[in-house]
């Protein structure tokens, strides 16, 4: 797939993503879990061998196969999908770090599961995420993760897997002499429009575009993040906005692949911050279950925009972590159904309680889905003041 250099290169990535996620560096013999899909085996076993040289101790785990997967939603009854194995609260107490590989050898083999069995086992897993949110809010948890290229992902992407190989590696900068350097100044330049956008408060943001038009407030207490480090890649800049402001209509045209299921040609409408109809072209079932599948899934978690200028990726690549973050002529843009992110919180991260999290708007739920939008757009922010700024247009931040 990639020669050593390349894969070398790849690991340095992702390496410098997991230390830019953290508050505080990694400690010596500190634990990191590196999760894989098989075909992503080969930049698991350079990783882990980068960790040791770090004296690190990393804790490779496999992820199910496909039939593993659909069995266990199939076979298992609720207790069983429910059960967390034991040790897992343990691992997740100590983990200084988290790197998944994702690289899946089928889209859609769990399309024949009830949508409600995947929300059920997802739901049990909550826990542990809370454990890896509170200890990364205490600076001593940090994650990212990346995508490995297989033929499942470039068919349904409609490219050869050569060619899908080649837009990963010019994705992630590969080709970069230096690409974790390259990525510390890409990180820079998003930093400077993060701040603009933070100077402009608690604005309500006004999109408008081909099937859409949604007005939200950013909320009290928000900061812009980006380039986190988090996903490789990630051009984003995003909030997490006041879900109970949200009004209007969206729609995402770039279809989503989730839990086995294609959903495509989304369209939302919102009324006091709620889905009040959901329409799909494809998918509309399974996409209406996960709206129910608790009380805070069919409210917004996310709000983000792309600009062209720094995302290389211009193709549909039948995965959120690059669609998310698609540039192309147009830029793109995308809202997250579900949970919303406590990094966009301006506080001491002690301070989002579960009722300032209520009193402010941030979003909680075991969901976050990605919805996204390639089509041309404008932005307009009305600031606390009454100014009328267009942030974002023809593809590029305009501040």
């Amino acid at each position: 797939m990639y020669d050593a250099e390349t894969l070398g290169k790849y690991a340095d990535v992702m390496l410098w993503g997991l230390a830019r996620g953290r508050r505080a560096p990694l400690r010596k013999s500190d634990f990191v879990l590196v999760r894989f899909d098989l075909p992503g085996l080969p930049l698991a076993e350079e990783l882990c061998g980068r960790l040791h040289d770090m004296d690190m101790i990393p804790v490779p785990r496999m992820q199910p196969t496909p039939r593993m997967e659909h069995d266990f939603y199939a076979k298992a009854n609720n207790k069983r999908l429910t059960t967390l194995p034991p040790g897992e609260r343990d691992l997740y107490s100590n983990l200084g770090g988290c790197i998944t590989i994702i690289a899946p050898e089928s889209l859609t083999h769990l399309a024949s599961i009830e949508p409600e069995r995947i929300a059920m086992a997802r739901a049990a897993r909550r826990p542990l995420q809370d454990i890896a949110h509170l200890r990364e809010d205490m600076g001593a948890y940090g994650w990212t993760l990346c995508i490995w290229p297989t033929a499942a992902l470039a068919g349904q992407a409609g490219l050869s897997l050569a060619d899908y190989a080649d837009e990963v590696r010019r994705a992630c900068l590969l080709g970069e002499a230096d690409p974790a350097a390259t990525w510390a100044r890409v990180a820079k330049q998003a930093e400077a429009i993060r701040t603009k956008l933070d100077e402009l408060g608690d604005a309500t943001l006004h999109v408008e575009a081909d099937g859409t038009d949604l007005r939200l407030r950013v909320g009290r207490m928000r900061r812009w993040a980006g380039v986190t480090g988090r996903n490789i890649p990630s051009f984003e800049l995003y909030v997490s906005p006041d879900w109970r402001s949200v009004e209007g209509v969206y729609t995402a045209d770039l279809p989503s692949f989730r839990s086995g299921n294609i959903v495509q040609g989304v369209r939302l409408e919102f009324r006091q911050g709620r889905v009040v109809r959901l329409d799909a072209e494809q998918g509309e079932g399974f996409a209406t279950g996960q709206l129910n599948s608790d009380p805070g899934a069919a409210m917004l978690g996310e709000f983000a925009l792309v600009d062209r200028r720094f995302s290389r990726i211009t193709r549909f690549m039948a995965n959120t972590l690059y669609d998310e973050n698609h540039g192309g002529p147009h830029g793109s843009m995308h809202v997250a159904l579900g949970q919303s992110y406590a990094n966009t919180f301006s506080g001491p991260s002690d301070e989002l309680t579960a009722d300032a999290r209520r009193d402010l708007g941030f979003n909680s739920s075991s969901l976050h889905w990605d919805l996204v939008a390639t089509t041309p757009r404008k932005v307009t922010a009305v600031t606390p003041g009454g100014a009328r700024v267009v942030i974002y247009e023809d593809g590029e931040f305009r501040l």
